[in-house]
């Protein structure tokens, strides 16, 4: 059992190491704090861990603050029902009418999973919601249940269409998980532009310039600055991020082009929400986004059996490839988060210590206690 001790301050620029557990209990206390419900506290802390679980921190509990300012100013609330606007026995469309997204996002993929279990397909569509974290959270719950499961959002407009200097479509995640043998599972959880805005906000947190090919500036060509990006985004004054496939169409920049759309139709069109460069944030807040879930049976299709059998064979296979010189191994998706999730359970969740300096000075102010650092 590590070592434990009461943190002193943190240095910005490194990291500490918190319990998975407490760093949950910790985050939903905060939620609880701030008149979060705590089944939906709950949820969203264990959703927003997770991501720096698994080695995504640009989705994990860095955002808290985020959600805090967004909670407090009223834009962001929880014990919301949402409205029901269509539904039939496989599928909904409801009205999140700005719920905490997490939490909401979870009980629609619950929803998703139970409608196909009794019909072999189930979908949900949500308009007015807010970020919901990682993609990949929702449908590695289908995958656990023994299905296929996507998840799909828009969010505010940040990536810029090929050819163009504005942004008009958001960083539109697309995640896909599929169930193997014995806990395999292949999970792809990836956005539709070449990186996602909390990388870049990360470089500017760590003061580091960002790499060609990650995004323009306001002329439509490439920018390295990442703090001048990311004012420039906020108040729409042009520039953004690339997508997948970078700048023009020599390496495929249209193809993550055409995705961020596709998700922005899946979304926003089927729930008649908003969509394209509609979607945008505040000085305070995540904008008002849309997702889409999906789940399907394997039996639809095959003995489920075989299915996972030949997915476990695929991830073998894909595994024993030979690496390329200069590589150690081949991933496929998913393979390196899950072992992330297993170093984080003997050693702590890692925390950058500028997050975690901050997230003391809001659990100051909130009442909330804060939970030691391990020391290994």
């Amino acid at each position: 059992m590590p070592r434990r001790e009461e943190p002193a301050d943190p240095a910005p620029g490194g990291r500490v190491r918190i319990l998975r557990r407490e760093l949950e209990d910790f985050c939903s206390a905060i939620f609880c704090a701030l008149g979060i419900p705590p089944r939906e506290a709950e949820d969203s802390a264990k959703i927003l861990v997770a991501a720096d679980a698994r080695g995504i921190p640009s989705h994990g509990v860095a955002h808290l603050s985020r959600y805090t300012r967004g909670i407090e100013a009223g834009l962001i609330r929880g014990g919301i029902s949402p409205v029901v606007l269509r539904e039939t026995a496989v599928s909904r469309v409801l009205d999140a009418g700005g719920a905490m997204g997490m939490s909401l996002s979870r009980a629609a993929m619950d929803w998703v999973i139970g409608a196909a279990e009794k019909h072999g397909v189930g979908l949900c569509s949500i308009r007015n919601s807010n970020h919901f974290g990682i993609a990949g959270y929702y449908t590695e719950m289908a995958a656990r249940a023994g299905m296929i499961g996507m998840a799909f959002s828009n969010t505010a407009a940040l990536g810029v269409p090929t050819n163009a200097r504005n942004a008009f479509f958001g960083t539109n995640p697309i995640a896909f998980a599929a169930p193997g043998e014995g806990g395999d599972m292949f999970s792809l959880d990836m956005a539709t532009t070449t990186v996602t805005r909390g990388r870049i906000e990360i470089a500017e947190r760590e003061g580091r310039a960002i790499p060609p090919g990650w995004a323009v500036g306001v002329n439509g060509k490439a920018t390295t600055d990442p703090a001048r990006l990311l004012e420039d985004m906020l108040y729409l004054r042009g520039g953004g991020l690339l997508p997948l496939g970078g700048e023009g169409t020599a390496t495929g920049g249209y193809k993550g082009y055409g995705l961020a759309v596709m998700v922005d139709i899946l979304c926003a069109l089927t729930s008649g929400g908003t969509f394209g460069a509609d979607v945008r944030d505040s000085e305070t807040t995540s904008a008002r986004v849309c997702h889409f879930f999906l789940a399907l049976k394997l039996d639809m299709f095959r003995d489920p059996a075989e299915f996972k059998r030949d997915l476990s064979k695929m991830l073998r296979d894909l595994s024993s490839l030979s690496p390329a010189e200069g590589a150690e191994r081949v991933y496929y998706a998913g393979l390196k988060s899950r072992e992330n999730e297993e170093e984080c359970g003997r050693l702590g969740v890692p925390v950058a210590g500028g997050v975690w300096a901050g997230l003391g000075e809001i659990a100051r102010r909130l009442g909330v206690a804060v939970p030691p650092v391990v020391q290994r």
